[in-house]
């Protein structure tokens, strides 16, 4: 069976008070509207159709990608108005609607809910909720089928006492739908045309109305304003802790972690708090990672140890490796097995062979230093001339004393050592010592300048 999917998002959210559209608000490092759309493509769909409306240029631009349609809705005049701008474009045998300011909405869900969908059958998605206020109330008769759908603004009393609401989320047979939407009429509280006026369509014509439900209500639970906002990101929050802690990982504080992209993890990790994961981040077995760290786009390795407050970013750490207390590893930086960076050491794009080891105060830019070289503190490569950058080149077992200045293109061969305090501008060959510094003087009798004093 072919599927369309049409995601409504032209809404402008005014409770947002923001110049940002609604949908591209974030949840968890993507936009709400991201979020749907990951949702979709998962289901392999045929068509994948976005309505917009408010923003639309800033939302088409944000997310545009070759399997999405956009579709404009010039004017906002209600759900079943958006569905059907997008009509001449659907070609399936079932159409799915989903919202874009719903983020939380899973796989599962849906696929049980595209399960019910027959010729004479349509599948409507509801929660049952203790307050279902600002919901529509889904009217069943006596023999408990689907009759109608009220909106809370047009229900009486005795409808918004029923428990169960309208998530807005259907899956119908494309073949009536475009009946459907020809028939709808704006005479309501709100002088909109309501998607929701479809099942009672449905009931008139004899089609049978199956429901199913989330098995979590913050699954169809949509952001209005920045309060619903932050509900939302702290549920994806614990959602991805619980899920991390099946797979072996042990987390300090659930309600202090953070992912913000795609996570794979091994078994026996140990995530300390307030660690934020953004990007595809792959973790292996026994890696430990302190308090207070980012990780993005990275790769830790088995064993890998990161201490507190360090911050990773497109880098690769071998088997029993480890940074910080406070280091920055950018984009290139790559560890080999028990390579080690310590406190206060900068990255970028510099590869540390085996057992390599740069203790603290360093910063090392387009660097490839050989296995067992150590780097001795406050060393920098001067890497950058203000036009072109170079490369440093360390070989194995290379010794570089304290306070170094490695002014790139710069070669030290295995073995070699530099002297503390020392600028090295030429190559150095194997087994030798470089010495680049002022020789020392000391002058008797010298005087310290005196304060002039003010007349």
């Amino acid at each position: 069976m072919s599927l369309d999917i049409v995601i409504l998002a032209a809404g402008q959210g005014t409770r947002m008070r923001s110049a940002l559209p609604k949908v591209l608000h974030p949840v968890a490092g993507d936009s709400m509207l991201g979020h749907v759309i990951h949702s979709a493509r998962q289901l392999q769909p045929q068509g994948i159709h976005v309505v917009i409306g408010h923003g639309a240029e800033l939302v088409r631009e944000s997310l545009a990608a070759d399997d999405l349609n956009f579709v404009l809705q010039d004017k906002q005049l209600g759900t079943g108005h958006a569905v059907a701008q997008a009509l001449p474009e659907l070609t399936a045998d079932t159409v799915l609607i989903l919202y874009g300011d719903v983020p939380l909405i899973e796989v599962d869900t849906l696929k049980r809910l595209l399960a019910l969908v027959t010729p004479t059958q349509l599948g409507l998605l509801t929660v049952t909720l203790d307050d279902p206020t600002g919901y529509g109330r889904i009217v069943r008769d006596a023999q408990g089928k689907v009759t109608a759908i009220v909106e809370h603004k047009d229900a009486n009393d005795a409808q918004k006492a029923i428990k169960e609401g309208n998530t807005g989320i259907l899956a119908v047979p494309a073949a009536r739908l475009a009946d459907w939407l020809g028939r709808l009429s704006n005479n309501n509280a709100q002088g909109e045309y309501y998607l929701t006026d479809v099942i009672a369509m449905a009931v008139g014509d004899g089609l049978v109305v199956a429901t199913e439900q989330p098995h979590d209500p913050m699954e169809v639970q949509g952001a209005n304003d920045r309060r619903q906002l932050a509900e939302l990101e702290r549920h994806y929050q614990l959602r991805e802790a619980r899920r991390l802690m099946a797979l072996g990982v042990t987390l300090r504080d659930p309600a202090r972690f953070d992912v913000r992209g795609q996570v794979t993890v091994g078994r026996d990790v140990l995530i300390d708090i307030n660690v934020i994961l953004e990007g595809r981040v792959e973790i292996e077995d026994d890696v430990v990672i302190g308090p207070n760290c980012v990780i993005k786009d990275s790769i830790l390795r088995k064993g890998v140890v990161i201490k507190a407050n360090s911050h990773i970013e497109g880098a690769v750490l071998g088997e029993h490796s480890d940074a910080g207390p406070f280091a920055r590893l950018r984009p290139g930086s790559v560890l080999e097995a028990r390579a080690h960076v310590g406190n206060f050491v900068e990255l970028k794009n510099a590869h540390l062979g085996e057992a390599a080891k740069v203790g603290h105060l360093t910063y090392l830019g387009d660097a490839e230093v050989g296995a067992r070289t150590n780097i001795g503190a406050g060393t920098i490569t001067c890497n950058y001339d203000g036009a072109n950058k170079f490369k440093t080149v360390l070989g194995e077992d290379v010794f570089i004393g304290s306070n170094n200045s490695l002014v790139a293109p710069v070669d030290i061969l295995a073995g070699a050592t530099t002297a503390a305090g020392s600028t090295i501008t030429q190559n150095v060959e194997a087994a030798q010592l470089a010495v680049g510094r002022a020789r020392q003087r000391n002058i008797d009798g010298w005087k310290r300048p005196e304060k002039i004093k003010k007349s």
